[in-house]
């Protein structure tokens, strides 16, 4: 896993081709004003798409991994936690969905606080929860770019 602020991209340009032009979409784009939605960023091996949801309870929240792509997630607006773990804390509780690239578990982990300007990037060892409210739900305008790192 990796966090930090957007204005810091240009130091995981060296993780390959993929993310470069992954960062360079979040950087050069009107994000505030792009409407939810998937945008095209190199066919299947690089995409985003852009979000809008209130944030939820730790309760409602479900811990996801994927094993094709790595996941930038960017926040635009507001604010939220995120949850990171690794596979050894976590049990599946839905089985891989290869068409969907994601699969659920359940187990313990830490949370951290994304603010605007903020990314995490997540790979496929990393498990994690988005969209958890700091105190109160509050609205948030998310783009997670998804980065192909694996057939």
């Amino acid at each position: 896993m990796i966090l930090d602020q957007i204005k810091h991209a240009e130091l995981y340009y060296p993780l390959g081709e993929n993310f470069r032009k992954a960062f360079e979409f979040l950087k050069s784009s009107d994000l505030e004003n792009i409407d939810e939605g998937k945008y095209d960023i190199d066919g299947e091996n690089v995409f985003a798409v852009v979000q809008n949801y209130d944030t939820k309870p730790r309760t409602a929240g479900k811990w996801e991994a994927h094993k094709r792509y790595a996941d930038i997630q960017y926040i635009v607006s507001g604010k939220e936690k995120i949850g990171f773990s690794f596979p050894t804390k976590m049990i599946v509780t839905e089985d891989y969905n290869p068409d969907k690239d994601l699969m659920f578990l359940k187990g313990e982990g830490e949370f951290l606080v994304l603010e605007n300007g903020h990314f995490a990037v997540f790979f496929p060892t990393d498990i994690h929860m988005p969209g958890i409210a700091v105190n109160l739900s509050t609205p948030v305008k998310k783009v997670v770019v998804k980065v192909k790192v694996s057939e």
